[in-house]
């Protein structure tokens, strides 16, 4: 793991646990790898509560209660969905702060609308909730990677305000 990646979530983990919160994350194309990253952190127990992967869309349906006709209207690499994967992820784990993750790191599955390296991103926390769409070059690995660091920056960014 890259050391931007490690240094970002020890920042989290001592803001989180600083103000004595704890964190969720919803994940499909990083495949665990925000929770991952968070649990390197020695204490993490402390902080973290759980880490749903949902890759497919039956368990963003029955695990993140997200919404069929969400899926079907806006496809599982979109604003909605993530918003509705980090609402749930939320309200399953009882967390202070959650993200959600869902995109296209490839080789395959891109179209025009949403090329590969797309990913969309939801963050929520006790003072509201904002979401993202970033477009990354690179490889799978590369996307999946570019994702988990954006993914603890904006979760910094929202412990810390």
């Amino acid at each position: 793991m890259n050391t931007a990646i490690n240094s970002l979530a020890l920042e989290l983990g001592e803001q989180l646990a600083k103000s004595r919160q704890r964190v969720t994350t919803a994940e499909s194309c990083t495949g665990g790898g925000v929770a991952s990253a968070i649990t390197e952190v020695a204490g993490s127990s402390g902080w973290f509560e759980v880490g749903y992967v949902t890759y497919s869309n039956r368990h963003k349906q029955q695990v993140l209660g997200v919404a069929k006709s969400i899926l079907a209207e806006h496809g599982a690499v979109s604003e909605a969905v993530v918003r509705a994967m980090v609402d749930g992820a939320l309200k399953a784990s009882g967390a202070d702060y959650g993200i959600a993750i869902s995109g296209i790191a490839g080789p395959t599955g891109g179209s025009a609308d949403k090329p590969l390296g797309t990913v969309w991103f939801a963050w929520q926390g006790p003072l509201g909730s904002d979401a993202a769409c970033r477009r990354f070059d690179g490889d799978r690995r590369s996307v999946r990677e570019q994702a988990v660091e954006f993914s603890l920056q904006q979760l910094l960014h929202l412990v810390s305000e």
